[in-house]
C-alpha cells in the first residue's frame, strides 16, 4: 500500500520536498499547504495533488507529512500533526526551543508516531564513505559558509547552518559528551546572528572548532578530522574525500572521490521506509534535540557577550 503524505510549506526546500515524493516509488503525494494560497495551488498543479492553506484540513487524507515551514511554525504544525498520530519529517532544526522540542517528543512517542529531522547531510554519500575511515579522533574542525541570500534569516546562523555540523560532529562522536562550548559571533545583514565560531569540548578529551557564516564572499562546506597518523579532510561541494599522512621525509595524500546523489530524495525515501516499517528514523527527534540544544547553547553565549560589550 502507498504512504500517503503532504507536504506543509512549498517554499525554497518545500518544493523539492513535493517534487521528490511524485517521484518516489510507493508514495502518493496527496497535497501541498502553504499559508500563500496561490504558491500552493502553483505546486499542486505541477505535481498533480490538492493544494491547501491550513494543515489541519489535509490531517484525515494522509499517513505521514514534511513540514518545511519557517522554523519558528514548527512547534505549533507539528502538535497538531502528532494529535491527529500522523508520522513527521520536521526540517532541522526540530524547534526553536528544547522545551518545544522535548513535547513534541513526548506527545510522538504517547500517540506511537514517528519524528525524522531533516539533518540531509546525514543522507550524502561523502559522508557515508567518510565515516568509516573516522578512528579515534583527536580534532575535528568544520567549516559551512555562504553568500548572503536571504533564506532562513528568522534564526540565527547557528540554527540554520552550523547545526548541520553539529549534528555530523555528535554523530561521529557518539558515546563522548559534550562538557563544555564556548562561542563567538556577529551579525552583519540582519538582527541575528550571521557569523559563529563554536568550540566544543568533549568528555574523551577530544575537540571540535565549528565555523559557520551566510555572509561569506564565497561558499565553502568541508570537515576535517585530526587523528593518530593522519587527517582526513571530507568537501561536500567537490565529492572528495582526501587522506594526508607521513610518508619518510614528505606529506603524502589519497584522493577518494565519492558519486553524487541527492541527499534529500535518500532522506526522504529513508523516511517513507521507516513510515512503512515502523522503524526508528536514523535522525530521530531525540537526535535532532542534541543538536538543537548544542546550537542554542552557542547562540546564547554569543548574544551573552553582545549584551556585555
Amino acid at each position: 500500500m502507498k504512504a500517503r503524505v503532504a507536504v506543509v510549506g512549498v517554499g525554497y526546500l518545500g518544493r523539492h520536498h513535493a517534487r521528490i515524493y511524485a517521484e518516489l516509488e510507493g508514495v502518493e503525494l496527496i497535497g501541498v499547504v502553504d499559508s500563500n494560497r496561490k504558491q500552493a495551488e502553483d505546486i499542486a498543479s505541477q505535481y498533480g495533488c490538492a493544494a491547501f492553506s491550513d494543515h489541519r484540513d489535509i490531517l484525515d487524507k494522509v499517513d505521514a507529512l514534511s513540514i518545511v515551514t519557517p522554523t519558528t511554525a514548527h512547534y505549533s504544525v507539528a502538535r497538531d500533526c502528532i494529535a491527529a498520530g500522523k508520522d513527521l519529517l520536521i526540517e532541522k532544526p526540530i524547534t526553536t526551543t528544547v522545551e518545544e522540542a522535548d513535547c513534541l517528543i513526548q506527545q510522538a512517542n504517547k500517540k506511537g508516531v514517528l519524528i525524522q529531522v531533516g539533518h540531509l547531510e546525514r543522507f550524502n554519500p561523502v559522508l557515508s564513505a567518510f565515516t568509516p575511515l573516522i578512528h579515534n579522533p583527536v580534532f575535528l574542525e568544520a567549516e559551512r559558509i555562504s553568500p548572503f541570500q536571504g533564506r532562513g534569516t528568522d534564526v540565527d546562523i547557528t540554527l540554520d547552518l552550523m547545526i548541520h555540523d553539529i549534528d555530523i560532529v555528535l554523530s561521529i562522536m557518539q558515546g563522548s559528551a559534550v562538557i563544555g562550548v564556548k562561542a563567538s559571533g556577529m551579525r552583519l545583514m540582519t538582527n541575528t546572528i550571521d557569523v559563529a565560531k563554536a568550540w566544543l569540548d568533549f568528555e574523551n578529551g577530544t575537540n571540535a572548532l565549528l565555523t559557520a557564516s551566510r555572509v561569506a564572499p564565497g561558499k565553502s562546506r568541508t570537515l576535517t578530522v585530526y587523528q593518530k597518523d593522519c587527517h582526513l579532510v571530507m568537501d561536500y561541494q567537490t565529492m572528495e574525500i582526501r587522506k594526508y599522512y607521513a610518508q619518510g621525509n614528505t606529506i603524502a595524500h589519497d584522493v577518494i572521490s565519492v558519486e553524487r546523489a541527492e541527499p534529500l530524495k535518500e532522506e526522504l525515501r529513508h523516511f517513507i521506509a521507516c513510515v512503512q516499517t515502523r522503524s526508528t528514523p536514523r535522525v530521530c527527534g531525540l537526535t535532532g534535540r542534541d543538536a538543537l540544544t548544542i546550537a542554542l547553547q552557542a547562540g546564547f553565549m554569543i548574544k551573552k557577550r553582545w549584551q556585555q560589550a
